[in-house]
């Protein structure tokens, strides 16, 4: 922030070929001002009105001489900021001189100081937020001033969206693939309330996001001022903590106990700026608040007796599966090698694709609505299962009548819906290691030839797949993952939508090593992926290749933000499967005994689309074109590609 020092200046101004009885705004030194001219002269006053805020300089002068503020009327003398007789606002004017070179105005000199935000906001980054998505308004400027601050000492960075939902998505998607918070950031109410889907997306996830809102003056608070609603109230649900911010005194703890919260709870933690609170300044020696010594370790070794158990029911078991959750991403290195150790097969849930690559030959795939085959015989025919990091849940279908070792880190998450045989409270890599160290090396061909069996049968059902084609004469969803399976590199983030598409990816695209694939998991909200994409290309500049999938359902959602990777020059490739509907509603409602209806789309040239917002747009009606065409949207550098196919609305 700046406050006017004892020092003046002058400064030449341009007001343009303002007329008499005109008035305009011109920004000198940092400072909006309204520059009047009259019959007697040129006048200077201060933008703000002094009520409350109005901009001086978008009003008019009438026909009495006074400046009028566009918001309320207030009324002005445009040379000295008088109000008129009985009134008590005072409008700041400043001294004008007309000199021969132009119109010169004299400013107090104003120093630069550190506000409450750039306070709030060092202790923000400090705990390692290093991205934050929203949309700058006219209640959070001070915070956004602050933002501005620490993009340009290159503490944080900072992307403008065109929609506040896709902020929140776009948090989310960051904080799914790292672990880590990202912030979403927008103005008092319809702002703040925008947030609400990517945050609840985040929170039935379990991953940290923090979101800073705006709110109105506090001289206006309470009545029902223009945009203002019971912020706290409304995110009282969907945050595990939030508090308004009102002095600076506390401010860098409030600040602390924020990121505390959605860290270590993995969950929505929320604070709120009153907008005339941005302006206070903050303290001159603000306190430390650093992470360290505020957020222990999660490295949990389990207890030795569940340990033992768990040793001893995976000694005596034929044909032990290792089922892994999203929980398990991080440690997927020793899983495998715990997997390869005794010769058990990786079946995953569907957020926990890739965790496994689907070419290891003890890789199954996913279980479930969007699983394969594959995973449900291996399940089938399993004597122990070993879970780990997962939430069991009902899309998932994990047996409940099986002998099951449960590993998690989050105590709550041990037997949450049903009793398992051994609940071991431990981190999964460090769990992985010591079962590891203690089980005897198992070699179990008969499981591998299963495996691969089952593999073989099931490539040969989904060529078969692959080939065919609706009345319409669209292709298959299988054609187009079969030939992304083989061109989506190793390493990529593949963050997906709800819908048909879904299902499809699940059950036909097959990871490679490193790929990561994110989703809205127990919310399954529409329009997820292409802002979760911004997110994942944040998260590490574009060093791993982003290819979102979706449908033209769930991308309309937010198609705009498409100008938003191109502002950024973010290289993502989004696949869209287009085929005119909401195809999973019109599957529910079969499946419901209901007719079809209201599920038709009216779509745009979605490939022209993409071109027309300064990206790259591609668009395949043809099998004979998959390749060709996304080949060449991997290869795009610098902005974002769209590739859109015309698919059929089945899956299966």
């Amino acid at each position: 922030m700046h406050e006017p020092g004892g020092e003046t200046r002058w400064h030449k101004i341009d007001p343009g070929d303002l007329a008499v009885g005109q008035i305009t705004t011109v920004v000198a030194d940092q400072r909006a001002l309204a520059i009047s001219r009259t019959a007697t002269g040129w006048g200077a006053l201060d933008n703000h009105c002094p009520h409350q805020g109005g901009p001086l300089g978008d009003g008019e002068i009438d026909d009495r001489g006074w400046v009028i503020c566009p918001w309320h009327g207030y009324e002005y003398d445009p040379a000295t900021g008088l109000p008129p007789e009985g009134y008590g606002d005072n409008a700041t004017c400043f001294k004008l001189e007309e000199r021969e070179d132009g119109l010169y105005i004299e400013l107090p000199v104003m120093e630069a100081k550190p506000s409450i935000m750039d306070q709030m906001v060092d202790v923000m980054t400090d705990w390692g937020v290093d991205a934050v998505f929203g949309m700058v308004g006219h209640s959070n400027l001070g915070l956004a001033e602050a933002l501005q601050h620490a993009e340009e000492a290159g503490k944080l960075r900072y992307y403008g969206i065109r929609h506040e939902g896709a902020a929140a998505f776009a948090a989310s998607g960051y904080a799914k693939l790292t672990g880590r918070p990202a912030a979403c950031f927008a103005i008092a109410g319809p702002g703040a309330t925008n947030l609400l889907t990517g945050l609840w997306d985040a929170k039935v996830d379990r991953v940290p996001i923090l979101a800073l809102t705006g709110q109105v003056n506090t001289q206006v608070l309470g009545p029902g001022a223009f945009q203002e609603i019971p912020t706290a109230a409304a995110f009282e649900a969907v945050a595990e903590w939030g508090q308004t911010v009102i002095v600076p005194e506390n401010a860098s703890e409030l600040m602390a106990l924020a990121l505390k919260h959605a860290i270590v709870n993995r969950d929505v933690a929320h604070l709120i700026f009153p907008d005339d609170t941005q302006d206070l300044p903050g303290l001159e020696d603000p306190p430390a608040r650093p992470m360290e010594g505020r957020v222990s370790t999660v490295t949990i070794t389990p207890p030795a007796r569940e340990l033992d158990q768990a040793v001893a029911l995976l000694e005596k078991a034929e044909r032990p599966v290792i089922i892994v959750g999203n929980g398990a991403r991080p440690h997927r290195d020793e899983i495998i090698a715990l997997a390869e150790k005794i010769d058990a097969p990786v079946l995953a849930t569907f957020k926990a694709k890739g965790i496994i690559p689907d070419d290891h030959p003890l890789g199954t795939g996913p279980l479930g609505r969007s699983g394969t085959p594959i995973s449900a015989a291996t399940m089938g025919l399993a004597d122990v299962l070993l879970v780990f990091g997962a939430s069991f849940s009902n899309h998932t279908g994990i047996s409940t009548k099986k002998p099951t070792i449960q590993v998690d880190f989050d105590r709550m998450m041990l037997g949450k819906f049903h009793p398992v045989d051994v609940p071991i409270w431990g981190e999964i890599g460090i769990t992985c290691g010591l079962l590891g160290e203690r089980l005897t090396a198992r070699h179990r061909p008969e499981v591998r030839a299963d495996i691969a069996d089952r593999k073989a049968r099931w490539r040969q059902e989904k060529a078969r797949r692959a080939a065919l084609v609706d009345p319409q004469g669209r292709m298959h969803p299988s054609k187009l993952f079969e030939v992304m399976s083989r061109l989506v590199p190793e390493n990529a983030v593949m963050p997906i939508d709800v819908g048909n598409n879904a299902y499809a990816y699940g059950h036909y695209f097959e990871t490679r090593p490193g790929q990561d694939v994110i989703m809205s998991g127990y919310l399954g909200s529409i329009g997820f992926a292409f802002p979760a994409a911004l997110g994942a290309w944040a998260a590490d500049q574009g060093k791993r290749k982003v290819v979102s999938i979706s449908g033209d359902g769930g991308f309309g959602q937010y198609l705009a933000d498409f100008t938003t990777a191109v502002k950024y020059e973010m290289d993502i490739t989004h696949v869209l499967l287009n085929n005119d509907e909401l195809g999973k509603i019109s599957r529910e409602q079969i499946g419901a005994y209901r007719p079809v209806w209201q599920t038709s789309l009216v779509n745009p040239d979605f490939a022209a689309y993409a071109e027309l917002c300064g990206g790259a747009g591609f668009r395949v009606e043809s099998p004979d074109d998959l390749e060709e065409a996304l080949t060449a949207a991997l290869a795009v550098k610098g902005k974002p590609s769209l590739v859109e196919v015309i698919t059929s609305a089945r899956d299966v």
